[in-house]
């Protein structure tokens, strides 16, 4: 007769609902989750985001029609608030606290209890010896006793026998360990959320002031908004800025800081401070980086009766080391419509072999390359445009010249001049509010002291008993376990036989390796 498999009861709602916690707190399940949050985020560091650069992502859209959106429909452009983002990061959450929780309260349960009595048959286990000393048995547990409490173990006494252990703080920098990562998680969702990050590209003597609608770029947490933004400015005084000039690090900068003056509110008492790479500004919260710089030639347009249409330095965004710099004119108010784009070298090289490509970042020998469109720039369209892009679809190229300081192009056709003036300089500024900042970096703290924890302490076990077997004479039997075989357990064992046995030389020489 074959038996049969028993037939189990259905597992109904509250045992599934067991069953899927028990499998989301699991160790294993947290791993996968950590990893596919690493996965989640690499489309972020990929795709431009919408919450930093949205004219970037559109653009992106535009010029990739058949996937650009696909992928804004899959959340690709503004990852880190997409709901499967969100999900992954929530369900690591939710498996990490479930891991550490219980975990927690066990072992605390276990730092309460004693040590295990010493088993029946200590000669059992795989770390054992017996061996004999010349001393009465009250001796040799007075002695174990004094090897035992002078390194900490916690023990338990009786007549014949001691039961210690030692190396709980293992544990303890395990579950520190992951209540650091619960601790960065809270970090990370607190900055999310109230923390907001900006871009800011300032001229010299020209200033800023902390609302939205001064930043190139601005992004934020779904809980802050203009109405959390602090109301500070500052005024760009000076950019200081050198290059060296030796074969072996030429064009590496040499200095590069930022003198501004900032007021902590409208009507408050200006102050001075120089912002450097690694010094930025702090005020009220927020830092002020610098990072980085460049040049804004200073053009003049005029119309075909010699009339000003555009006065004004324009900032061109650097392409190489070199500061080879591309940048945009528009003229929206001239009939028809004029636009220039430009390349701006601080140093023009000796031939154009290689075309209008800068040799050295600093200003030796300033030129912009311009070429000359006319025609409808497409600003009526009513779509955004980029202030560093001229759209020339509906444009024709009228002309090309390089312009040096004071040197003034005459437009084919009567179409006016262009004059360039000289240059200023500009400096690229990140402000940033991140108030989950301190709670990522006691977590990062936390989790360094669990690791090392959780590395360098050995959990062990040990027992020992004794018995008379003639008139100063003991048998000693001693045993122990040990959580990891570092732990170096037979050493460990002659440690204690050495101070048993009254044997000072031999334990002199070991005490270095007892952790």
């Amino acid at each position: 007769m074959i038996n049969e498999a028993p037939i189990l009861p259905p597992m109904g709602t509250l045992g599934f609902l067991r069953f899927a916690w028990r499998q989301l707190t699991s160790m294993k399940t947290a791993l996968i989750l950590l990893f596919l949050l690493a996965v989640a985020s690499v489309p972020g560091s990929i795709f431009p985001q919408r919450g930093n650069n949205p004219l970037r992502v559109n653009e992106w859209i535009a010029e990739s029609p058949t996937f650009g959106p696909i992928f804004d429909t899959l959340g690709f452009f503004d990852v880190y608030s997409s709901p499967w983002f969100a999900a992954v990061y929530l369900l690591l959450f939710l498996s990490l606290i479930g891991c550490v929780v219980p975990r927690t309260q066990v072992h605390w349960r276990a730092m309460l209890a004693p040590p295990p009595p010493v088993p029946r048959n200590l000669l059992r286990l795989p770390q054992s010896l017996e061996f004999e000393v010349g001393a009465p048995a009250n001796v040799v547990l007075e002695r174990a006793n004094t090897y035992f409490t002078s390194r900490r173990w916690r023990l338990v006494l009786t007549e014949t026998s001691i039961a210690a252990e030692k190396g709980f703080l293992r544990e303890t920098g395990n579950l520190l360990f992951h209540f650091s990562l619960i601790l960065i998680l809270v970090g990370v969702a607190v900055g999310g959320l109230f923390g907001w990050k900006g871009n800011v590209i300032v001229r010299e003597g020209q200033g800023f002031a902390n609302t939205l609608t001064q930043y190139d770029a601005w992004g934020g947490g779904r809980f802050t908004g203009a109405a959390r933004l602090s109301p500070f400015s500052f005024t760009l005084d000076e950019f200081n800025v050198d290059f060296e000039r030796g074969v072996a690090q030429r064009g590496s900068p040499s200095l590069f800081e930022a003198d501004v003056t900032y007021r902590r509110s409208p009507g408050a008492v200006a102050e001075t401070t120089r912002v450097e790479v690694n010094s930025p500004l702090a005020i009220d919260g927020a830092k002020v980086f610098l990072v980085g710089h460049g040049y804004a030639p200073h053009i003049v347009v005029r119309d075909a009766n010699g009339v000003v249409s555009f006065d004004d330095s324009v900032v061109f965004l650097p392409q190489d080391g070199n500061f080879t710099s591309t940048g945009v004119v528009k003229i929206p108010d001239s009939d028809p419509q004029l636009g220039f784009q430009g390349i701006f070298v601080p140093t023009a090289p000796a031939n154009n072999l290689r075309g209008p490509v800068s040799t050295f970042p600093g200003p030796d020998d300033p030129t912009v390359f311009l070429s000359a469109w006319r025609g409808d720039m497409g600003l009526d369209a009513g779509a955004p445009q980029s202030v560093y892009r001229l759209e020339t679809a509906a444009m024709e190229q009228i002309g090309i010249a390089a312009l040096r300081p004071g040197q003034t192009w005459a437009l084919p056709d009567g179409s006016g001049s262009i004059e360039l003036t000289g240059f200023e300089r500009w400096a690229s500024f990140q402000i940033a509010f991140d108030p989950g900042k301190e709670i990522a970096l006691a977590g990062a703290i936390l989790a360094m002291t669990g690791l090392m924890l959780s590395l360098f302490i050995r959990r062990r076990r040990v027992w020992l008993s004794v018995a008379s077997i003639s008139q100063g004479v003991t048998v000693v039997q001693l045993a122990g376990l040990a959580r990891i075989e570092s732990a170096d357990l037979p050493g460990e064992l002659q440690l204690i036989r050495a101070a048993v046995s009254d044997l000072p030389d031999i334990v002199s020489e070991k005490t270095a390796t007892d952790v």
